[in-house]
């Protein structure tokens, strides 16, 4: 089992940091996507990274079938967990609050640079102390988890106060994030419903077939296919954690003796696994991200129309109606 897990955590090792690595490149050095938006992005991509920077460790830990590195590597191991999980999550709930606004609010609801700055520092400002407390066992301890080759928050521990400890950083940094995700998209879901249910009627009544122009129909095509980027990504965020955070709560308040070393690393592997993946997701949906690395690595053959291209081909298509509504 040490083997085999070892294996598996090379590979998201791998694919995961030319994954985040790659997202980070582009989207912090390509001017086009230097935008307010494409900032919670960034900071995504950079949890997802250095959560799969400590992997080295488990791999290390699992040649030697145990913790090899001793209480500071655990220590350093679970800190790093911690920062990036619950970053990652909050960062969802953002991302989610900007779809919300860029597609609700698509005249006034824009991010500057400067609040989604402010935004992300308070990101941080909220994730530091829950990595803080329990390395310094002011509140919480880390403890190796699994086959002893993890580390995590101690939610074995059954004592008054871990047991709060669980309670607490259960709710912030599980229950927070993911209810700001399910009321923001579904907030989006029904705007968007709405909205086609409103332009079908009123042209219905116009007798026409559409009231979108070409160039207004691919700009909300754009921002459609990012908004299914980023409810891709944050469905998969609540897809890995639930689990982890579910097997918290028995740990701390249920039967502890279903959490068997195998169970226990399922969270774990799950979680690892959404780090190494995000970053495809926005490669197969992220226009622009495509359009870039396109220009940058022509050998990975991406196939995606740049927007001067896809200018040309509307005003072409708006001409052509234009042409047949006055013959």
């Amino acid at each position: 089992m040490h083997f085999l897990l070892g294996l598996i955590y090379i590979g998201l090792y791998l694919a995961g940091m030319i994954g985040n690595g790659l997202v980070l490149w582009i989207f912090s050095s390509a001017k086009s996507l230097r935008t307010a938006s494409n900032m919670f992005v960034v900071n995504l991509a950079f949890c997802d990274f250095i959560m799969m920077s400590k992997l080295p460790m488990f791999i290390y830990n699992s040649y030697y079938r145990g913790y090899a590195l001793g209480h500071v590597g655990c220590q350093i191991f679970a800190f790093i967990g911690s920062l990036s999980g619950i970053g990652a999550g909050m960062t969802n709930a953002f991302i989610a609050y900007d779809r919300y606004t860029t597609i609700t609010k698509p005249f006034d609801g824009k991010l500057t640079r400067m609040k989604a700055f402010l935004i992300i520092v308070g990101i941080w400002i909220y994730t530091v102390p829950w990595a803080v407390m329990p390395l310094t066992e002011f509140w919480g301890k880390f403890a190796p988890e699994g086959f002893l080759t993890a580390c995590s928050f101690d939610y074995l521990l059954n004592t008054f106060d871990n047991h709060m400890f669980v309670a607490c950083i259960f709710f912030c940094s599980y229950v927070v994030p993911v209810t700001m995700i399910i009321f923001f998209y579904s907030k989006i879901v029904s705007t968007v419903f709405n909205h086609e249910k409103a332009l079908r009627e009123q042209a219905k009544k116009m007798n026409v077939d559409s009231l979108r122009s070409n160039q207004n129909q691919g700009n909300q095509t754009a921002e459609i296919r990012i908004a299914k980027a980023a409810i891709t990504i944050c469905f998969l965020f609540i897809a890995a954690w639930t689990p982890y955070a579910v097997s918290s709560l028995i740990g701390a308040f249920g039967d502890q003796s279903l959490l068997t070393p195998g169970v226990t690393m399922i969270p774990a592997v799950a979680c690892k696994f959404v780090g190494c993946l995000d970053p495809y997701v926005y490669a197969i949906s992220h226009p622009r991200y495509r359009q870039e690395l396109q220009k940058r690595l022509p050998w990975l053959a991406i196939k995606e129309a740049n927007d001067e291209t896809k200018s040309v081909a509307s005003a072409v298509t708006q001409n052509d109606q234009e042409q047949k509504v006055a013959a």
